[in-house]
């Protein structure tokens, strides 16, 4: 049998994502979302997030591209000091990150202060990821699991996606394609280690990276065609394209009605089991 979580990112990012998260989970196509601590609608996705306890709800470690929880005069490695923000490229954060030029400590300590305030406002997080996936780095991995693991969670996404979904996306531009298979070739086995060592379950892989901006719903029926034994974790980011969403630095943006649509094809599946986070890391 073959498990899948359905996971959608950016929970609080507009009222929009909000709403579509919610339509879809209650809808019986998704089990999990993580929610961004400090993003425009964080507040009303805490409310949804506490009115429907059935959908298991993660934090969305924000280190790039966003505002942090911690005083930025308390993270100066982290923060664009020109805007007061964390830094909006992640070229620019890989390029600190790889010259030694963060400190793990502020990573923890931010990303510690993230799921604290979560978790504060009655949340019972089930499990953690990053925006942009950072934390496939070893760099940012250590220190954002052990944040983590101080509160009591003990969950973490696998963002790298296997050969077979890689072969099964049609239409994904070559260099998109060759960077998620030099990363997961590059980076898996230590995150894999890294994740043991401070004792955290991942699944066997992420499916739908490849396909972020373009899942459609011929691309989702082609990978749940081909899904394999195991339990794997579908990346998702569907959202209602309105006036809020327009006004967000993104490139996710029309493609968040696309990839909502898509998700209904789940309502069709056959010998897949959808889980939550919260039932993954339980068992």
């Amino acid at each position: 049998m073959s498990r899948l979580i359905v996971n959608a990112d950016d929970f609080g990012l507009t009222a929009g994502v909000n709403r579509a998260i919610i339509e879809l989970h209650r809808a019986g196509v998704l089990t999990s979302a993580t929610l961004m601590a400090r993003a425009a609608a964080t507040q009303e996705a805490i409310e949804l997030a506490l009115s429907t306890p059935s959908l298991g709800v993660g934090c969305h470690v924000v280190l790039v591209d966003g505002e942090p929880v911690l005083p930025p005069q308390q993270l100066p490695t982290l923060m664009d000091s020109r805007k007061g923000r964390f830094h909006p490229a992640l070229s620019a954060f890989l390029m600190r990150l790889f010259t030694g030029r963060i400190r793990a400590s502020e990573i923890e300590a931010e990303a510690a202060a993230q799921i604290a305030l979560l978790q504060s406002r009655g949340l019972r997080l089930t499990h953690i990821d990053t925006h942009k996936h950072t934390h496939m780095f070893p760099a940012v991995l250590r220190p954002v699991l052990r944040a983590a693991q101080a509160a009591g969670i003990r969950a973490v996404r696998n963002p790298f996606e296997p050969a077979w979904s890689v072969k099964a996306t049609a239409n994904s531009p070559w260099m998109r394609r060759a960077q998620v298979s030099l990363l997961r070739s590059g980076l898996e086995a230590s995150f894999r280690r890294i994740a043991a060592e401070e004792g955290f379950a991942t699944t066997d892989g992420a499916i739908g990276v490849l396909a972020t901006g373009t899942l459609q719903a011929a691309t989702l029926a082609s990978l749940l065609r081909k899904i394999p034994e195991g339990t794997w974790e579908l990346v998702t980011h569907p959202g209602y394209y309105d006036d809020n969403l327009n006004q967000v630095k993104t490139r996710l943006k029309a493609s968040r009605e696309t990839e909502r649509e898509a998700l209904f094809v789940l309502q069709q599946r056959d010998e897949i089991e959808l889980i939550s986070f919260a039932e993954f890391a339980a068992g």
